[in-house]
């Protein structure tokens, strides 16, 4: 039988890993419910890369600069998926005016509404940080 500090080791570590696998398996099913259709037959995901693909020649070089400083908040292991997130959120702000090209007023209104809710505080400082007056979109929050 285990005794002693052997078997606090060995609980120790089963408890380490339920914990992980629990953690692992939280943003797996995360990403399944992402995946799976909705009633008109295309997934969240399926849309944001459908959004992404339409709008992909509206983009200009100081336009894509200005992407990557707003997600540059966002910690590096998620940046790229919220990068592509944001931008397929502005490519549907774009197509919903019927936008031929993008605006300062579009990428602003696309952040905006891609941004989480508990995210609006960092949204706010990183608009102030890029002089960027925020009072026109303030209906978006």
């Amino acid at each position: 039988m285990l005794q002693g500090w052997f078997l606090v080791f060995i609980l120790f570590w089963v408890v380490v890993l339920i914990t992980l696998f629990a953690i692992g398996g939280f943003f797996m099913f995360r990403k399944f419910l992402k995946r799976l259709p909705k009633e008109d037959g295309k997934s969240d995901m399926d849309w944001e890369e459908y959004y992404v693909e339409k709008t992909k020649s509206f983009w200009t070089e100081e336009q894509r600069a200005l992407l990557d400083e707003l997600v540059s908040p966002v910690p590096e292991l998620f940046r790229d998926v919220a990068r592509h997130k944001i931008a397929g959120k502005i490519g549907e702000v774009a197509l919903k005016e019927n936008a031929s090209r993008l605006t300062l007023d579009i990428i602003i209104k696309g952040y905006i509404l891609a941004t989480p809710k508990r995210d609006h505080k960092f949204l706010r400082k990183k608009m102030n940080e890029l002089n960027i007056d925020i009072t026109p979109y303030e209906h978006f929050f």
